[in-house]
């Protein structure tokens, strides 16, 4: 049952959700007013923000792309958020009707509006799920009958991982989702960074300290280790930007600006 607006029930409209935020710096329209004034905010204090977030958006749309055209037919997607304008089942569904989606975040607020809004959609689902059990995911996902581990799956973790500190050992949890892929698999990685950074952006970024979502900034080569002995797609390790724009005109003359590497690998290892 939805409440009058059209919100999942049980939702509280009078504090902002900072999944809905995003969502709005995205673009989307399941955002209320509460989350637009908190946004407001945020961005007066860190101008930047909104178009780091919708760089993030469109280098995980564009690799979604490179993995459809390599096949790939199902998807993890953890930390996903809500599921706003041009999320993965949509550029999935739009090029393959058959693809699958599995949305996996922590935020009951992001679950509960993805629910609503994935209702009807046989071929996506949303499962409320923490990064850190990774195993649990992984069992999950198996059950819920639209990941099946046994073939080739594109795992996606857009801007998730600088969520977890080293001392919840993010280096294990990705070699946990990664032995659990066929061979044929995709390992989607974006991921904040300090370098090349001005001191005002790390400073910004540091701020994050105060919060519940405090953000672990990491070197290039550090996000390189998180894919293993996969191997890592053209052209690496990259600002966000620079990952296989759709124009040369994408990238104007500071992509390090939005802060963030992003890179795909792919499991080239072979059965058994």
């Amino acid at each position: 049952m939805q409440q009058p607006d059209g919100t999942p029930a049980g939702i509280d409209l009078s504090r902002p959700s900072a999944a809905r935020v995003y969502d709005y710096f995205l673009g989307g329209a399941h955002n209320f007013e509460v989350d637009r004034q908190l946004a407001e905010q945020i961005a007066a204090m860190t101008p930047n923000l909104p178009a780091t977030m919708r760089a993030g958006r469109a280098f995980l749309r564009r690799a979604v792309r490179v993995l459809l055209d390599a096949g790939i037919d199902q998807f993890l997607d953890i930390g996903s958020g809500i599921p706003t304008v041009g999320n993965v089942h949509e550029v999935a569904q739009a090029a393959n009707p058959a693809a699958r989606v599995l949305y996996v975040d922590i935020d009951p607020v992001a679950v509960a509006h993805s629910r609503y809004l994935l209702a009807g959609n046989e071929r996506a689902e949303v499962l409320h799920a923490d990064l850190r059990e990774p195993e649990r995911i992984l069992a999950e996902a198996g059950a819920s009958g639209l990941v099946d581990l046994d073939r080739p799956v594109g795992i996606l973790l857009a801007g998730v991982v600088h969520f977890v500190p080293d001392a919840d050992r993010p280096a294990e949890i990705l070699a946990t989702l990664r032995a659990a892929a066929a061979p044929g698999s995709f390992l989607v990685v974006s991921h904040s960074t300090f370098e090349d950074q001005p001191p005002e952006m790390l400073d910004a970024q540091r701020l994050s300290a105060r919060t519940d979502t405090e953000i672990t900034l990491r070197s290039r080569a550090a996000v390189a280790a998180f894919f293993g002995d996969w191997t890592i797609l053209d052209p690496g390790v990259v600002h966000m930007p620079l990952w296989r724009p759709d124009s040369p005109s994408d990238v104007d003359e500071h992509p390090e600006r939005f802060g963030a590497f992003g890179a795909v690998a792919r499991n080239d290892r072979t059965a058994g």
